[in-house]
């Protein structure tokens, strides 16, 4: 049980991120339309419950939103070793060389040097094979690396797309199919290389995009691939023992110079996902004054193994649009150390209370930065 202590004084653990929510509150397919899911609207001091497409009248002219343009990959592949046992791979990176790093599961291990037979897509001749080359990204990896390819000589991104699987979460429990294909996926996807979506986005169209338009609030872009990390328990009691999983991300210069024109003119900078978080704090922490003008304006990219907790000072996003997550997870401790642990786990109560949908097809929630935070900042 979580100590009585207030949030700010003590040290958080593991289970203080735990909560009961009933199965019958996993959302196991897309809302009918994208922008009509739920919206718990916690901005003020009392939490109202909405439609998603209220979104432009709880923005102000002239902040600036921020999307995870990454573009989700069919990266669940099957097939069999040479000795007919099956196999299953989940690509987690497209490396040189018609190379992947892969999770894979199967009975027994294959030794180095093996070539699997992955099935190929109905209706396709294609041979397609992967040969186990060792782990990744060292022998000590927790990945396999392994060369993908076929007779053709396809490179491995176009035959993940022609021959793969959607990877939908662990907790949802069909099978992929077209629905999957189209819903699973924002509609501004461009930059492929994630195995799970930013699902704060999905619940965007092109109708509520040019509402927003509209009111005069402005967007920007990051990528950051998102890891089939994002869907593990942290398993550690004391959360400073927890080994971060790494995502790839990039900062485009023209976001940045977005990030500057809304500080300047006294718009606030709305995060859409906590994948956008992790990669504009990621930026933060390496640009001595991210959005002042201060740091040059080039692409950042880099490798982010940022775990956000309660204690952490976050130096760009002002709000929050996110999804509600699974608990013990690092989105929970994220979350929290945004809005406040207190509110976050009111919140939760108040959306398992009033039936809200749960996890990466359920609905979402817009959060505005903690007190605290706003007082250690300063500035928003």
């Amino acid at each position: 049980m979580p100590t009585s202590l207030p949030a700010a004084t003590r040290p958080f653990l593991l289970s203080d991120f735990d909560f009961a929510l009933p199965d019958a509150l996993i959302a196991q397919h897309p809302s009918a339309e994208r922008s009509g899911s739920r919206l718990l609207d916690a901005s003020g001091s009392v939490p109202e419950d909405r439609i998603f497409r209220d979104l432009p009248g709880l923005l102000r002219a002239g902040d600036l939103l921020v999307f995870n343009d990454t573009k989700v990959i069919k990266a669940r592949l099957f097939g069999e070793k040479p000795t007919g046992a099956k196999v299953e791979l989940l690509i987690e990176r497209v490396l040189a060389g018609n190379q992947v790093a892969a999770h894979m599961r199967v009975s027994k291990k294959p030794q180095i040097g093996t070539t699997l037979t992955l099935q190929s897509a109905p209706g396709t001749k294609d041979t397609l094979r992967a040969t186990l080359l060792g782990r990744w990204p060292d022998e000590g990896g927790a990945l396999f690396r392994l060369v993908l390819s076929n007779d053709a000589g396809d490179d491995p991104l176009t035959l993940i797309e022609r021959h793969g699987h959607v990877p939908l979460p662990p907790y949802i429990r069909h099978s992929d199919d077209a629905d999957d294909a189209a819903r699973y996926q924002t509609v501004f996807a461009r930059n492929p290389g994630a195995v799970a979506a930013p699902t704060a986005a999905l619940h965007f169209d092109n109708t509520l995009l040019a509402a927003l338009d509209t009111a005069g609030i402005r967007r920007c872009f990051v990528t950051l691939h998102v890891g089939a990390g994002t869907f593990q328990p942290v398993k550690t009691e004391n959360l400073s023992d927890h080994q971060m999983h790494s995502e790839w991300y990039e900062v485009p210069a023209a976001t940045q110079q977005a990030i500057t024109e809304c500080r300047a003119r006294g718009g606030r900078v709305v995060a859409v996902g906590t994948t956008s978080v992790r990669a504009l704090e990621s930026w933060a922490k390496e640009a001595p004054n991210p959005g002042s003008g201060d740091s040059a304006l080039a692409p950042f990219s880099a490798d982010t193994q940022i775990f956000i907790t309660p204690g952490f000072r976050f130096k760009v996003v002002d709000r929050l649009l996110t999804n509600f997550h699974l608990p013990k997870s690092s989105l929970m401790m994220l979350v929290s150390a945004f809005a406040g642990y207190d509110r976050i786990m009111a919140l939760y109560r108040h959306a398992i209370a009033s039936n809200y949908r749960f996890f990466s097809y359920g609905d979402a929630m817009l959060l505005d930065l903690s007190v605290r935070q706003q007082e250690n900042r300063g500035n928003v």
